[in-house]
């Protein structure tokens, strides 16, 4: 089985429809399988008194998460038309849904999967309503352990997914992650616990580590796409370029 890829577009758009289909392009052109980005209603997640993560506040000047994620949102019919898009670029559309809201308006975009993000993997609420959904699970793990990674995947099960089609991404939460506190063999830690296929969301810098986690039997590399690391965001620090993507 191929590993497949996924660029990490996120809100590396910085909140620009232009900007979005540009790594649509850029995605397509490195040979990726999906274009991938992240859908969410800012009201819904956060508030005035949230402050940022130490990583975002080096990236972004704004004075709360809610400012900052206000800023980096994309209408549902933005999403529409971003949808289309890679369509028509032949690359598949993935978007991970952040609040009840956005995953039902992805549902009616018809995704090949789902991704789920790492801060969810306890929100046993988020997973049942995810779970009723038939397609493919991808798991990703961040800094749950593996009783939170059991619990998830029995909740999956238990409300209409499959087990074969769930894929479990081992994830350093870390931006950027630096290559010591990478530890690979989690992965395969995951692999024998669950016998799913695994896989590696990177946010190192460079292509080091996806390649390690391929020959480690990686199914699925997820890495974040920028157009270019210097942008403001927070996300583009722990992002790759297009030449070094491909």
């Amino acid at each position: 089985m191929r590993t497949q890829i996924i660029a990490e577009i996120g809100v590396n758009h910085n909140g620009d429809i232009k900007l979005a289909k540009e790594l649509i392009d850029i995605a397509k052109e490195c040979g990726a399988d999906v274009a991938k980005f992240q859908t969410f209603k800012s009201e819904n997640l956060t508030t005035n008194y949230a402050s940022k993560t130490n990583y975002q506040n080096k990236t972004t000047k704004y004075p709360n998460q809610l400012s900052m994620l206000t800023d980096l949102e994309l209408t549902q019919e933005k999403f529409i038309e971003i949808k289309s898009y890679c369509d028509y670029k032949s690359i598949e559309f993935l978007s991970t849904a952040f609040d009840y809201e956005s995953i039902d308006f992805l549902n009616k975009l018809n995704m090949k999967r789902w991704k789920i993000p790492s801060g969810e993997i306890t929100n046993l609420p988020y997973l049942r309503k995810i779970a009723s959904f038939k397609q493919p699970k991808i798991l990703s793990t961040g800094m749950s352990d593996l009783s939170d990674i059991e619990k998830a995947i029995k909740i999956l099960e238990e409300n209409g997914t499959n087990r074969g089609n769930i894929t479990i991404l081992h994830c350093t939460s870390e931006y950027p992650a630096s290559i010591k506190n990478v530890n690979l063999k989690a992965m395969l830690t995951i692999e024998r616990a669950f016998n799913l296929s695994v896989g590696y969301s990177d946010h190192t810098e460079g292509i080091l580590i996806p390649i390690a986690a391929v020959t480690l039997g990686a199914k699925v590399i997820e890495k974040h796409l920028t157009v270019n690391n210097n942008l403001p965001g927070p996300d583009h620090k722990a992002s790759a370029e297009p030449d070094v993507f491909k």
